[in-house]
């Protein structure tokens, strides 16, 4: 069934193409219609079935595609896959809701906008590496257009920029997966097939590094991170809220699903240096947020600090840390959505201004006030208030962080405080500045925000508090994947003594 989250996708695609430009709300209710029925198809599985105590993979199809070279149609999902599919879902949903005023070449925007999410769809759900890797490209595509066509403040260098750091980490990617598959002789690139090989320490010493830092470059670890804040400030708002919701979790979850599960002893080898690394973005990411005058700078750079919690929880490599990376995920991509939601469609689109000191005279709490309330309700989800699903997440991280490496733990935390700093300095900024000035008299008169962006930021909000108070149902779903024979030497073989 969730196969049809794919195909359902460039099926949509291909219609928003064909539509009409005389109809551009032909192409929107076609997106639209589309990600509900998407969203739907795993929210029925979390609801009516059980989660299975094995974690096991359960195949949706399996053809062989290209039978000479071991490439095989293999899709499938486990619970790590279907809680990120139904991000995908919720993401998409939003971003399209956030997307109803593009005017611009209408249907041609959805049609990359769907093409897109089908990729994504994809990878989440391949069980075949190299197929995995070819919905990994496609993803990647739709992404330059997005930006270059439809984008603002130097789109093309934000477009180019982004697609050329993919490409890097797309090919050392493929080394990896080619190299795994030559060297284990096996007749297929499924994963179960690959992972069953013992790999050499020596060849895992060069194949880990390699394959993992060629998935962490999408998922913005530092210092290979900088596409991401220009990607994030020239892509228009629906993109943005993809690029940080659903795409940059491609990264993480490629190196969760590829590196980290079949070359666990290259994983011993390098976790400390790489996660050090993971622990710097956190720390950098906050520190240059926190001097930003760009209002979209600031959520762009966080965006690259709260991907560093889920790049540390894969690396402690303990049960509670890949939880909470997990958990971090999901977390981020809906509250980096909400965050992108805010500054790029509800501020910028109406004030044409994305610079603190003008946007603080424009006396937006009035003439915005959901606008502003919704800021604050995702800058406390950003900053991990309990209650919300970053708190849970990150106090996974934390914990799991803790038990492998206690001093990166302790720098990570920092990230937390400085967190709370831009937040705060932000948000008293834009829609809380002192009495003096919002009396000027200088604050132009905005349009008022519309229901589909209502819509769009209530879709949010509930799924990000549906986590925080209850995080039950979704670790019922991943705790069992991280003891399955999968990741269970992972898990197992790395735990701290």
């Amino acid at each position: 069934m969730l196969a049809w989250t794919v195909y359902l996708s460039f099926l949509a695609s291909l219609a928003c193409f064909c539509s009409p430009a005389s109809r551009p709300s032909y192409a929107r209710w076609i997106a639209l219609i589309t990600s509900v029925v998407a969203t739907f198809l795993p929210l029925s599985i979390l609801i009516f079935k059980t989660a299975p105590d094995s974690g096991a993979v359960e195949t949706i199809v399996h053809l062989s595609w290209v039978p000479s070279l071991g490439i095989h149609y293999l899709l499938g999902y486990d619970g790590i896959s279907l809680i990120m599919v139904l991000l995908t879902g919720i993401a998409s949903m939003s971003a399209i809701l956030f997307s109803w005023n593009i005017e611009h070449r209408t249907g041609e925007f959805f049609g990359f906008l769907m093409a897109l999410i089908g990729g994504v769809y994809g990878v989440f759900i391949s069980f075949d590496l190299f197929l995995l890797f070819v919905f990994y490209e496609i993803a990647i595509i739709p992404k330059y257009f997005l930006i270059a066509i439809w984008g603002s403040t130097r789109k093309s260098y934000g477009a180019m920029k982004l697609v050329l750091y993919s490409f890097v980490g797309s090919a050392l990617a493929l080394v990896g997966i080619m190299a795994a598959f030559v060297v284990s002789g096996a007749e297929s690139f499924a994963l179960e097939h690959l992972i069953a090989f013992p790999y050499e320490e020596g060849f895992q010493r060069w194949a880990f590094p390699v394959t993992f830092l060629g998935f962490v470059i999408l998922a913005g670890l530092w210092p290979f991170h900088t596409w991401a804040p220009t990607g994030h400030v020239a892509a228009p708002t629906g993109t943005s809220m993809l690029l940080a919701g659903v795409v940059m979790k491609l990264g993480a979850y490629g190196a969760l699903r590829i590196p980290l599960t079949l070359f666990p002893m290259g994983a011993a080898m390098w976790r400390e240096e790489l996660a050090l690394l993971a622990a710097v973005g956190i720390v950098a990411g906050a520190l240059v947020a926190l001097v930003q005058q760009d209002f979209k700078f600031i959520i762009g750079y966080s965006s690259v600090s709260h991907m560093g919690f889920v790049v540390l929880g894969l690396l402690a490599t303990t049960e509670t840390g890949l939880s909470g990376a997990v958990l971090q995920m999901f977390s981020h991509g809906i509250i980096a959505g909400l965050l992108f939601a805010v500054v790029g469609r509800m501020v910028y689109a109406r004030t044409h201004t994305r610079d603190l000191k003008e946007l603080q005279w424009m006396n937006l709490r009035a003439q915005l006030p959901f606008a502003s309330t919704l800021f604050l309700l995702a800058g406390l989800a950003s900053i991990g208030l309990p209650g919300f699903s970053g708190f849970v997440a990150e106090l996974h991280v934390l914990a799991g962080a803790w038990q492998s490496f206690a001093w990166l733990s302790l720098v990570a935390g920092l990230g937390i405080i400085l967190g709370v700093a831009y937040t705060m300095r932000a948000m008293l900024t834009v829609f809380w500045p002192s009495a003096l000035v919002t009396d000027s008299g200088r604050a132009p008169i905005l349009e008022p925000i519309t229901l589909q962006e209502k819509w769009g930021a209530c879709l949010l909000v509930v799924a990000t508090l549906s986590v925080g108070l209850y995080p039950k149902w979704m670790l019922d779903w991943i705790t069992p994947c991280l003891q399955s024979p999968m990741l269970k030497p992972l898990t197992e073989g790395m735990a701290p003594m």
